[in-house]
């Protein structure tokens, strides 16, 4: 089968270049966002390398668009766990301790829409900074309402200019990734 042989003939050119195009797209799906840098950088070296009929401009490139990929997409990311750090930090902020707080980040675009639980545990007030340690858990949207979270998670946040805010640069849990 394929381009040219026999199944060239039975199915056509344009259904066998559709196959193909299908078997991307669900190696794509399934591999997820840390391939996409590795997966467009390929495809921009091949496609160069092809056109300048320079392999050295074709791995040049290549190696930049994966670059460029990767990172736009590790600024998306971190900007979307900061803008979660900031709504539990803020929700944190004016709970007393010991009380328990449901909290939910719901998003225009329907990516990391998570919600859970958070609780002051305890409150860190120096001449030099006021801080409280919380506990959160994570629940995803789509997960039965009655399921308990899979874990709860611990930081601290501390009082800033402009309120509280998030006190480790990025919490060392799982559950941030290959954001870690």
């Amino acid at each position: 089968m394929g381009l040219g042989r026999t199944g060239h003939r039975a199915l056509g050119g344009f259904a066998m270049t559709a196959v193909r195009w299908a078997c991307l797209a669900a190696s794509l799906a399934l591999a997820g966002c840390s391939s996409v840098g590795g997966l467009a950088g390929a495809v921009a070296g091949i496609t160069t390398g092809a056109a300048t009929a320079n392999p050295a401009v074709g791995i040049a490139v290549s190696i930049s668009v994966k670059a460029v990929t990767d990172a736009g997409i590790k600024h998306v990311t971190l900007k979307l766990q900061k803008e979660e750090q900031d709504l539990i930090a803020s929700i944190a902020g004016h709970l007393p301790v010991g009380e328990t707080r449901p909290w939910r980040m719901q998003r225009s675009i329907p990516y990391g829409n998570e919600h859970g639980e958070l609780q002051v545990t305890r409150l860190l007030d120096t001449p030099l900074a006021q801080c409280r340690d919380v506990a959160f858990s994570v629940a995803h949207d789509g997960a039965p309402p009655d399921q308990p979270p899979a874990a709860w998670y611990t930081t601290s946040i501390c009082l800033q200019l402009n309120g509280w805010q998030w006190a480790a640069a990025e919490p060392a849990v799982p559950r941030w990734g290959a954001l870690q």
